[in-house]
């Protein structure tokens, strides 16, 4: 499986993978996907291609599908290949209702930056975070952000809010509101 995944990924194509999603992995990501037995799935690497062009995307699927990592895939391909220079800045906020969904996609991002060594920072931000790490973060902030509404007002509250450059916010769970 592994050999034949590689072979795929150097031909620059994936099977299962749509013609409405040209956009292809770059090869570490194809391998990760390999050395666990599993392929892109379809709308996975649509999302990735409707990224690239700058085209917003609503993905409904069902639990299990891979909407957190086809939700996270552009911000992870985009940031294992840039270019290491220039002051650090926000690439993906990530708002979520509930802090400990923040901590569960913590986790779940961990593991394949870990597996890739991509050098690409991962922090979450909630009520419970020490004073000393919020005022590093509004130095320093990490590339990818896990945060809850309430810290998001109060970060952007600040005088350097503008500082924090972003590209790429993903949203999760979304509920109608009457």
């Amino acid at each position: 499986m592994q050999q034949r995944c590689r072979r795929q990924g150097r031909a620059g194509r994936l099977r299962g993978a749509s013609a409405a999603a040209p956009a292809q992995l770059p090869p570490r990501f194809l391998d990760w996907f390999c050395r666990h037995g599993w392929r892109p799935r379809a709308h996975q690497l649509e999302l990735l291609a409707k990224a690239a062009a700058q085209r917003s995307t609503l993905l409904i699927a069902p639990p299990g599908a891979g909407k957190t990592l086809a939700g996270f895939l552009p911000s992870l391909v985009r940031l294992a290949e840039r270019a290491p220079a220039g002051p650090p800045w926000l690439h993906t906020l990530y708002v979520s209702p509930l802090k400990a969904l923040t901590t569960d996609i913590e986790r779940n991002l961990l593991v394949p930056l870990t597996e890739m060594a991509l050098p690409i920072t991962v922090e979450t931000r909630t009520g419970d975070t020490s004073l000393a790490r919020k005022q590093r973060q509004r130095r320093r902030p990490p590339d990818m952000f896990l945060t809850t509404p309430e810290q998001v007002a109060l970060l952007l509250s600040h005088a350097n809010a503008r500082e924090l450059f972003l590209t790429f916010v993903p949203l999760s769970s979304m509920r109608s509101m009457r």
